[in-house]
């Protein structure tokens, strides 16, 4: 089983690309809640991990996870609103953020209680790590389980018009790492971080997965291997759950291989790490191929990468 905590929200989309006056349409959102929904594509077992509002766009959000095959029992309802992220999409196909957050329900997301005997990792990422008093309640979650063998994944996602204090942002950050199995971040998120890899390593992860668009995947190990592959070459529709997506297929892709506990990354050696990045560069380029976070379905992606052979 994979957990994945985090926010779920809406975004609104614009219709036409460069135009910030053209009609938006809701789709169902967040980094984590992408994550969880490729999962699930992916043939995983996952469990959406969250507070999801009562109202009908979360009741539409909860309505897909089901769908998805995303186990929802530790998904918490509340009455007040929906997040709402306005997105900006440029001619490329890149999309930027606004968020409408103020007295959302996933900000008042609570520690749950003992997660299934079975799981074998839990993602965070996105806004859920900013947002108080949610933040606080993440943050203990990830502490709590990674002190019981889980391997923890983190993709900081990073939302720069949310944080209010960067530097103090910037150390929270570091406190994570000792408890952080595997790291992924875009190489955009690096260079706002401070881009120090070695640093990071040397704080805790095994391993350090970098995006960089187009140009591919590049993972930084902690015995000091660096392994790349490159990206896919596709029509970019937007760029939407792309992230999220290489999440995912990271995860499952290392899930398949039993590689989901602390320390089992420091065993996946160059071929391997080209298969799974190769494997999570693909996914990412079939969501960037269509409209939104459309992460793709197993049987749209080669078995190479996911055997675990």
């Amino acid at each position: 089983m994979i957990v994945v905590a985090g926010e779920a929200l809406i975004d609104l989309v614009p219709q036409t690309r460069g135009d910030v006056l053209t009609p938006l349409l809701p789709a169902r959102g967040g980094g984590p809640y992408n994550t969880a929904i490729a999962l699930g594509r992916l043939g995983a077992e996952v469990s959406f991990c969250s507070r999801i509002s009562s109202d009908g766009f979360g009741g539409a959000l909860v309505e897909r996870l089901e769908e998805e095959k995303v186990g929802t029992g530790f998904v918490q309802r509340g009455p007040e609103p929906t997040t709402l992220a306005v997105a900006s999409v440029d001619a490329g196909g890149s999309a930027s953020y606004s968020f409408y957050v103020e007295g959302s329900a996933d900000r008042l997301f609570e520690v749950p209680g003992e997660l299934p005997a079975g799981t074998r990792a839990l993602s965070f990422g996105t806004c859920s790590l900013v947002l108080e008093p949610g933040a606080s309640a993440y943050e203990q979650l990830m502490r709590r389980e990674s002190a019981r063998g889980i391997f923890i994944a983190l993709d900081p996602n990073i939302r720069a018009g949310l944080i209010q204090d960067a530097d103090a942002y910037r150390a929270r950050f570091k406190s994570w790492l000792p408890h952080v199995s595997l790291l992924k971040l875009s190489e955009e998120d690096a260079d706002w971080l401070g881009y120090d890899v070695r640093g990071w390593l040397a704080a805790g992860p095994a391993a350090v997965v970098v995006t960089r668009g187009g140009d591919g995947l590049t993972v930084f190990a902690r015995g000091g291997e660096e392994f790349s592959v490159p990206g896919e070459k596709v029509e970019v529709v937007d760029t939407i759950g792309a992230g999220d997506t290489v999440n995912a297929a990271l995860l499952h892709a290392l899930a398949l291989r039993g590689l989901l506990s602390p320390g089992a990354l420091e065993t996946l050696g160059h071929e391997g790490w080209s298969e799974v990045l190769g494997f999570a560069a693909r996914a990412a380029a079939v969501t960037c191929s269509r409209a939104g976070a459309e992460p793709p379905y197993a049987d749209e992606l080669p078995a190479s990468g996911v055997s675990g052979a």
